[in-house]
């Protein structure tokens, strides 16, 4: 790197390492520095990727995952040998709902997306032992060395204690008792290769739960619920593969045992560096929003820090990435205790509640996870409401939310590609058929110093069949951020409202 870098991102992990793309995109320079004197191979780990993170990666030059992940698309949830129910994922687009693939291969291909940009330099065996801060920049100690940059993007995972505490950053949360064995087998198992199977209370691990989910190349991963002090022998493991896959030949090619833990950081933001990914929160896997979220807190803070970085904004945008990924953090925080509360009953009643659902088919009181889904950043200080179009809460699971500001842009398939593809290069204005674009244009060209493109609807499509599509009215523009969520949608829109929202968007005076 000739330069000095511009961001220093802690943590070579997928998370550091997407932040590191996603901000070499804007132009930015970075440094990432990783404890581990190199790349750790072996293990499935982090296997479920989000359709919405897909299409992250995919920006970022790591299309990969999608093209080589397992595209599973039905979810079974079992009690012993009886099915309560299964659902399907609800289709949007050409990328696939979600993709099961190892976090080694997901690594392995974020690293060659790394090797061929030349604004990243990756640095191992550099532990990170002190962070001091000053208006102009952070310095960052590793031993004896001494490293600077603007900003620090943490994402040093979760036994980043030291580097919470130099922030006076808490960590709260809790830990579950129970453990968790976790396999990675090659097996021929007919019918289950496109399905992710959840049993509760099998008879091959009574009174605790099992998930298997299939992976590429043959592959599944088996998870086990075992009891705290269990510490699982070859013959142990052995044996409960083997009450899986029956007499089948198998082969264990990992495993590993841990426990679940539900914690997020009181900040995300201090100072001049954000925290991201485990470093800021950790949550039960159950529904995979652990690095399903990491990724969206990469994105969004590498559009803010690269619009600051590049004058187009202010520092105080920054502060909204706390307020938009804590509040994320919280949503998944809460989701997931209610799962683990089903999952591991903590008194009497809840353990009644558990069976009375389970052992009566209360197929609505069932709870084995709610897949991760983009968080909506209705309530942020950048989105501007629109009263017509309210965001309606929490979408039922497996289904969408509808279009509404501070709700992710629906990705659909327009000439020369996907619809968000032509969000990723700044901010986009999407106006109607009443809406003149030359008068925007002009008018928003000289408030914005970001990228920033107009595009009417009907022009994006050639047909007008996309504003039907998306539900948008002929008098409206709908302002989309660089990560392709709804910032505004403005009726009977001219060009001072709209950069009035402009100017929210990138965290200014809504008055212009």
């Amino acid at each position: 790197m000739k330069d000095e870098a511009q961001v220093i991102v802690i943590g070579a992990g997928p998370v550091g390492q997407s932040a590191a793309l996603l901000l070499a995109r804007w132009g930015i320079q970075v440094l990432v520095l990783d404890q581990r004197p190199g790349r750790a191979r072996g293990g499935s780990k982090s296997i479920c990727q989000q359709r919405d993170v897909l299409d992250i990666w995919a920006a970022a030059g790591a299309g990969k995952v999608a093209e080589e992940g397992l595209a599973w698309t039905t979810a079974r949830t079992y009690h012993r040998d009886r099915e309560l129910f299964s659902w399907t994922f609800e289709r949007e687009g050409p990328l696939p709902a979600c993709v099961n693939i190892s976090q080694s291969r997901t690594e392995q291909i974020l690293d060659e997306a790394i090797a061929a940009q030349p604004l990243i330099e990756v640095r191992w065996e550099h532990e990170v032992t002190g962070l001091t801060q000053d208006a102009t920049g952070v310095t960052v100690r590793c031993g004896q060395r001494l490293l600077r940059a603007p900003y620090v993007l943490a994402c040093a995972g979760a036994r980043a204690q030291a580097l919470r505490g130099a922030l006076g950053v808490a960590f709260t949360g809790e830990t579950y008792e129970d453990q968790f064995l976790i396999c990675d087998i090659k097996a021929d198992l007919p019918g289950w290769e496109n399905e992710r199977r959840f049993y509760f209370d099998p008879i091959w691990n009574p009174g605790r739960q099992v998930l298997i989910h299939p992976c590429p190349g043959g592959t599944y991963r088996i998870d086990w619920q075992i009891a705290p002090d269990f510490i699982p022998a070859d013959a142990d493991i052995a044996r409960k593969i083997r009450q899986v896959v029956g007499d089948r030949p198998y082969e264990l090619l990992w495993h590993s045992t841990y426990r679940f833990h539900s914690r997020v950081a009181s900040r995300m933001r201090v100072g001049r560096v954000l925290l991201a990914g485990d470093c800021a929160h950790l949550v039960a896997p159950f529904g995979a929003r652990g690095l399903n979220s990491g990724v969206p807190d990469a994105e969004n803070a590498a559009w803010k820090l690269a619009f600051v970085l590049n004058g187009w904004a202010g520092e105080e945008l920054l502060e909204s990435y706390h307020a938009e990924r804590h509040a994320a953090a919280l949503e998944n925080l809460e989701v997931t205790t209610a799962t683990m509360r089903f999952l591991a009953p903590a008194s009497v009643e809840e353990r009644m509640r558990r069976r009375a659902a389970l052992e009566g088919g209360r197929v609505a009181e069932v709870d084995s996870g709610r897949f991760a889904e983009p968080f909506w950043y209705a309530d942020s200080p950048l989105t501007t409401p629109e009263p017509s179009r309210p965001f309606l809460g929490r979408p039922p699971k497996g289904a969408l939310c509808p279009p509404a500001p501070g709700v992710i842009l629906p990705d659909v398939l327009v000439p020369g590609g996907r619809l968000r593809q032509f969000t990723r290069d700044g901010f986009l204005v999407l106006l109607g058929d009443m809406c003149d674009s030359s008068l925007f244009v002009q008018v928003l060209g000289k408030v914005m110093r970001a990228p920033l493109a107009v595009r009417g609807l009907a022009e994006m499509d050639g047909t007008g069949s996309l504003a039907e599509r998306l539900g948008a009215g002929p008098d409206e523009a709908w302002l989309i951020r660089p990560d392709s969520h709804i910032a505004a949608i403005i009726p009977h829109a001219g060009p001072e409202p709209v950069a009035a929202a402009m100017s929210r968007a990138i965290g200014g005076s809504p008055d212009m």
